[in-house]
């Protein structure tokens, strides 16, 4: 045995040596490799920055089929900026910082105020926005008039977030107001329930409770219960250099005038602010109209559409302005969305007689898909709902009410079941996701009754 080893001992050697080294290359080349797997380099290899944000109105969204939201079309400018393209994902608010810890998505952009205890789970940018905390109640129910007058309300929030902090902090002030949490509610939701009487009262930033009461103009915005806090986006502590990417868009934004022009784009007042005043429309039918009533006449009669119907669309999706731009994207006279031009051959959004002949032709094209009802009005509730939603979110509508036991068949139904759309109970088991039916349900409504104002005036 003695003899084998003194024989064999130099190639036993040099294999374990050899062994050794080959280990060791390996771990030196996996270190040099870790290096390249930071969120920058992958990153640039994939060609993909992936974003972590909400539901919600101010954070991310699909209408008409199209993804909208401040932070989204904030985050898809910097993903123009890594010259990369732009992936999603939503895991839900109270997953977001263990979805970025993951490594499921390489920032956050979700209306994060800067906290103590955040600072401590991420790296937060600079800051590109301030927000204040404000109590949300409906117009039936008193608001506060001080701080004090929290201790007789029970307030509505979701766990974890900035809302919360504010009221731990304010119980340990003395203050013994009453609370109910939530888990992955999307603050609009919440917004949503005040508006609907589910429940009185709930806390959110201004941004956001501005751009809600376009859709809920039930709620009021009642007292700030906290100073203004700066929000940023948050990269992981594992990746300096994604926070200097990010850190230098928002200079860059900043700087360019790219993130004001988004900011307006969204939560600026417009003349559309009040998109159901009677009198601006009796006004607007005397000045506006005329200058646009052939045009829809002529596209309107190629179809066997009623004109004043086609005026009455136009009217409630720009008040007759070509150069109108929503913030959700769509343009012109008939607000087209970059999808329906493509379908229409539509070239130049803002061109009157183009959009107007892309509007008709699609009403009609969803005109078409509800065939099969009998009643001609309940065709035009379900043409029009789609018009402005989406033939997706409809279907879902329409599955919901199917499943309880509704007839889908009628537009009272789908009254019921739209607006479910923005609950995360429904949402996230429908194909089309998320939408705010109740506002579809709005326009369909105001649509109707500028269309019987219309049918009463002489305007042949």
């Amino acid at each position: 045995m003695n003899k084998f080893y003194h024989k064999h001992f130099i190639p036993f050697g040099l294999i374990l040596l050899l062994s050794v080294f080959t280990v060791f290359s390996i771990l030196i080349h996996n270190k040099k490799m870790g290096s390249d797997t930071t969120a920058l380099e992958r990153i640039k290899r994939t060609g993909i920055v992936r974003l972590i944000t909400d539901n919600s109105v101010n954070t991310y969204y699909y209408h008409n089929g199209q993804p909208a939201g401040f932070e989204y079309e904030l985050a898809l400018a910097f993903a123009d900026f890594l010259n990369v393209e732009l992936d999603v994902v939503v895991p839900g608010w109270n997953n977001m910082f263990t979805g970025l810890e993951q490594g499921k998505g390489d920032f956050i952009a979700a209306g994060l105020a800067i906290t103590r205890e955040g600072i401590e789970k991420v790296n937060f940018s600079i800051p590109y926005m301030t927000s204040r905390q404000h109590v949300i109640y409906h117009k039936n129910n008193p608001g506060p008039g001080k701080i004090e007058d929290l201790a007789s309300l029970t307030i509505h929030v979701n766990r974890g977030t900035t809302y919360h902090a504010r009221i731990s902090e304010l119980i340990k002030s003395g203050i013994s107001l009453n609370y109910i949490l939530y888990q992955n509610i999307p603050m609009e939701e919440l917004i949503r329930m005040v508006h609907d009487k589910e429940i009185k009262y709930t806390i959110a930033t201004d941004p956001i409770a501005s751009l809600s009461q376009r859709y809920y103009p039930d709620i009021r915005i009642g007292i700030p219960i906290r100073e203004k806090e700066p929000l940023a986006w948050a990269v992981s502590k594992k990746d300096p250099d994604m926070l200097e990417q990010v850190n230098k868009f928002l200079l860059y934004a900043g700087q360019t005038g790219l993130l004001k022009r988004i900011t307006d784009k969204y939560f600026s007042t417009s003349d559309h602010s009040d998109p159901f005043d009677l009198k601006k429309f009796h006004q607007r039918i005397d000045t506006r109209l005329p200058e646009y009533k052939q045009l829809i006449y002529k596209e309107a009669a190629k179809y066997g559409l009623d004109w004043k119907l086609m005026a009455a669309i136009a009217y409630q999706e720009s008040q007759f302005d070509p150069e109108a731009t929503s913030f959700n994207n769509t343009k012109g006279l008939m607000q087209v969305t970059k999808i329906a031009a493509e379908e229409m051959g539509i070239s130049n959004h803002f061109n009157p007689s183009e959009n107007i002949k892309a509007g008709i032709q699609y009403f009609d094209k969803m005109l078409k898909k509800f065939e099969y009802l009998d009643d001609d009005l309940e065709k035009i509730h379900f043409a029009l709902v789609s018009y402005n939603v989406g033939y997706g979110h409809v279907s879902d509508a329409l599955k919901i009410a199917e499943d309880m036991g509704l007839d889908p068949t009628k537009w009272q139904s789908l009254k019921k079941t739209l607006p479910l759309l923005s609950k995360s109970s429904y949402y996230t088991r429908a194909k089309h996701g998320y939408t705010r039916g109740l506002e579809s349900i709005q326009y369909v409504e105001r649509i109707l009754t500028y269309y019987d104002i219309l049918k009463q005036k002489d305007l042949n």
